[in-house]
């Protein structure tokens, strides 16, 4: 296992809990006598000395370890600036749901000792790439650890477009959009629209249509090495936008084309002793627990 001797950290503004914890973490890592890295606005929070205060961009060259404090959320803004250097993260959550925060605030010191002791797993989650195909070029829009998303903007209005797999054609549809996610993102946005959850080893892509018109219109899950292509019509006045991990990344025009790939690097994800999915999903979902409690 790789020891870690130079760690980020990143912290999620505006949350009074984050601050308390990234103020817990800096301490234990100085006692610890490992280095420690902040962004500037994880800096901003802090106001701690000690801490080496680089760019987002920089934790990936600075850093053997990043931690996260926040949410799911916080990790996805992250994921961008770290999966290209195999840089691998760990999160302490401090949001709702927290599917790629495992660590609890009260249990900082104890996980954080066994990843540094070398007790940890580590699991590779696959980041989307969308491109814009025009004029026989292609320029990268933005990636997502969850999901690209094809939708109307902030209008409620249906707008229409033509899903092409492998350069096959699949459907043209009326709908509010469609919702291209990865296994990360089975248990985001694609699980609101009926989505099926998924495993995150699976090397896979679910496809979830947005309120389609037509009722026999359903999520579809392909090979994750499939590319997705979708085209707007090149008639009609309706203009919508493509999203990455909520953040929007570019307003469509009549005739335009996307690509959706699997991005060639992937996301090092780091669990402490004992992770389980299906743990996650029981917590977070509100799954039941096992009826014989001597089993568990």
């Amino acid at each position: 296992m790789t020891k870690f001797n130079k760690i980020g950290l990143v912290g999620r503004p505006d949350h009074k809990g984050v601050v308390t914890s990234l103020k817990r973490l800096t301490s234990y890592l100085v006692n610890k006598e490992k280095s420690v890295f902040v962004d500037e606005a994880t800096a901003s929070l802090l106001d701690n000395p000690s801490a080496n205060v680089v760019t987002k961009s920089e934790l990936s060259v600075s850093c053997d370890l990043v931690i996260v404090v926040g949410g799911d959320g916080s990790m996805l803004n992250v994921s961008k600036y770290v999966a290209s250097a195999d840089v691998p993260v760990i999160g302490v959550n401090r949001g709702k749901l927290g599917f790629l925060t495992d660590i609890l605030p009260d249990e900082i010191e104890s996980k954080i000792d066994d990843v540094l002791s070398g007790s940890y797993s580590v699991e590779k989650r696959f980041l989307l790439d969308i491109f814009l195909l025009q004029d026989g070029d292609s320029e990268h829009l933005g990636s997502a650890l969850n999901d690209v998303v094809l939708h109307p903007g902030s209008a409620a209005q249906m707008i229409e477009f033509e899903l092409f797999i492998d350069d096959t054609f699949v459907y043209s549809q009326e709908s509010d959009g469609l919702i291209i996610a990865t296994p990360t993102g089975s248990t985001a946005y694609a699980l609101s629209a009926g989505g099926p959850i998924m495993h995150p080893s699976l090397d896979a892509m679910v496809l979830a249509p947005m309120y389609p018109h037509s009722l026999s219109s359903r999520p579809v899950v392909v090979d994750g090495e499939s590319q997705i292509k979708i085209m707007i019509p090149s008639t009609g006045s309706r203009s919508p936008q493509i999203s990455c991990d909520g953040d929007v990344k570019y307003s469509a025009s009549s005739g335009d084309q996307f690509l959706i790939i699997k991005k060639k690097v992937s996301l090092h994800l780091i669990h402490p002793p004992n992770h389980s999915f299906y743990e996650a999903c029981r917590s977070k979902l509100g799954w039941g627990s096992r009826l014989d409690k001597g089993h568990d």
